[in-house]
């Protein structure tokens, strides 16, 4: 048997990969609004000792993903639709600059062949016969995080990486999280990607700018419809529960 100090010096090289694992549970909106997050449940499900899900969930608080409760622990914040609204129209204009400003000054064939990889990749995901959806999202929604990276990276602008860093620290609004979309509506963003790319590699500023300001504006409003119909579903799940409540 470990003591307490060996257990949680075992835990210190996981405590990072805990606190990545959760944060992109929290990003991608596959914990509820308003949902309990209990340290023993997490620590068994992650086999680590309840240091490590401490330490995370104190930094996820931090960041404005969970609230702690007084005496009854952390829970899931509920980000208004409104925030992840704003979030993205500054994601817009920062990832707008990025592609200008990596228009400009050029790629290099590192860069060129990075994106081209990114966008390679992802028609090959999007076209992949007899793949289930999910399985589809999940894969594609790494490549499309890479794709605007790499764009961030070629922009060489500290300034747009904090910000857009920032924007996508709230739920919905990370590049990576494209699970609440329809795949013929990722295929779209996907072909938008394309003509990114072409913009920049053909050093055309203000092209590439608006194009994807425009790509980004146009997640947002997906996003947007997606939030609003699982608070809808959400709302109507608690007023159908209350009603058979009553009739009992």
């Amino acid at each position: 048997m470990r003591t307490a100090t060996e257990t949680d010096a075992s835990d210190l090289p996981r405590s990072q990969t805990v606190l990545d694992m959760l944060r992109a549970l929290l990003l991608d909106g596959r914990l509820a609004a308003d949902t309990r997050l209990n340290e023993v449940h997490l620590s068994h499900e992650f086999d680590v000792s309840r240091t490590p899900i401490r330490a995370a969930l104190q930094t996820l608080a931090g960041e404005g993903l969970l609230e702690y409760l007084p005496n009854r622990g952390y829970k899931v914040r509920a980000i208004p639709l409104s925030e992840i609204v704003d979030a993205y129209e500054m994601r817009a204009l920062a990832e707008g600059l990025a592609a200008r400003l990596a228009a400009e000054r050029g790629l290099t064939p590192l860069q060129q062949g990075e994106i081209e990889s990114a966008l390679a990749l992802g028609d090959d995901i999007l076209n992949a016969p007899g793949e289930t959806l999910d399985n589809q999202r999940s894969a594609y929604g790494a490549i499309n995080d890479r794709f605007h990276r790499n764009i961030r990276d070629a922009a060489e602008s500290r300034l747009v990486r904090d910000v857009v860093q920032l924007c996508q620290r709230v739920p919905h609004a990370s590049a990576h999280n494209i699970v609440a979309f329809e795949i013929d509506d990722v295929r779209k963003r996907h072909g938008e990607h394309h003509k990114i790319y072409e913009a920049i590699l053909f050093r055309e500023p203000k092209k590439a700018e608006a194009l994807m300001q425009a790509h980004v504006l146009g997640v947002k409003s997906a996003a947007a419809r997606a939030v609003a119909r699982l608070e809808f579903e959400k709302g109507s799940s608690v007023q159908t529960g209350r009603q058979r409540q009553r009739r009992a």
